[in-house]
């Protein structure tokens, strides 16, 4: 099969050719599910002050943080599907292309894509949590009514399972993300500025370990000129199922 476009078929090899492939993605590859990003043009920081997911004053200004959040991750994501992107990686993973994802979203797109290795770097905005007793909730299973939520178990605080300012990354997903980074031999940085510490230090681990590094971005990122070797400049939604295309071609010839 024949590219269109010659770096398309180079980073299809490259998969081909790795022995552990991962992904690390970021706001970009849900753009074009209608998930803006926080930040620059278009960005929810742009409505909403940022200070609504700062930990100290979510604790203390329960009832008006809980508003904004609400109208956020509850009223307008709520409707977002995957893309053809989350597809594609999906697909990867089950046919062992793709051994894992490592995203700093906290949308739950990649596992409604069908994805089940995915280490939620930031969380996950479909979970609830009580700040006193630790119940877990799942989103999908909870009224929202016109005040902030209370714990059922023991009327505690509900707060949205994800990293707010102030907050540490959970160890786990630390330490699960290091291993990954320092053990692949390819990363996938698709949709990921690179602007966001500490996630933005993974992929250099990637690389200062030996990882190939191919980049799917619109734009250029803070990557782009310092750790990666091939560079798609595009949208995911649309270079992930080309370079899904002539892999299948490529493996069938083989077989």
């Amino acid at each position: 099969m024949k590219a269109s476009n010659p770096f398309i078929a180079e980073a299809a090899h490259k998969i081909i050719e790795a022995n552990h492939a991962i992904a690390f993605t970021g706001a970009g590859i849900s753009a074009e599910s209608g998930i803006p990003p926080f930040r620059g043009e278009g960005g929810i920081w742009n409505t909403y002050d940022p200070i609504v997911l700062d930990i100290r004053y979510f604790l203390s200004n329960y009832e008006q943080s809980w508003q904004a959040v609400k109208a956020i991750f509850y009223d307008f994501l709520s409707d977002k599907y995957p893309n053809p992107a989350h597809e594609t990686l999906a697909a990867w993973e089950k046919s062992g292309i793709l051994k894992n994802v490592i995203t700093q979203n906290i949308d739950n797109l990649h596992q409604q894509a069908g994805c089940t290795k995915v280490i939620e770097y930031h969380g996950n905005a479909q979970r609830l949590i009580c700040l006193d007793c630790r119940q877990e909730f799942e989103v999908k299973k909870w009224v929202f009514n016109a005040k902030a939520p209370i714990c059922t178990n023991c009327n505690g605080k509900l707060k949205p399972d994800f990293i707010f300012f102030g907050e540490r990354i959970p160890e786990q997903a630390t330490n699960e993300s290091l291993n990954e980074v320092e053990n692949c031999d390819l990363i996938l940085l698709i949709g990921a500025s690179g602007e966001v510490a500490p996630a933005n230090q993974l992929p250099l681990v990637a690389a200062r370990n030996g990882a190939y590094v191919i980049e799917i971005n619109t734009d250029k990122t803070h990557y782009t000129q310092s750790i990666v070797d091939l560079s798609l400049r595009g949208s995911s939604a649309s270079l992930l199922p080309k370079i899904a295309d002539i892999i299948q071609h490529e493996k069938f010839n083989i077989e």
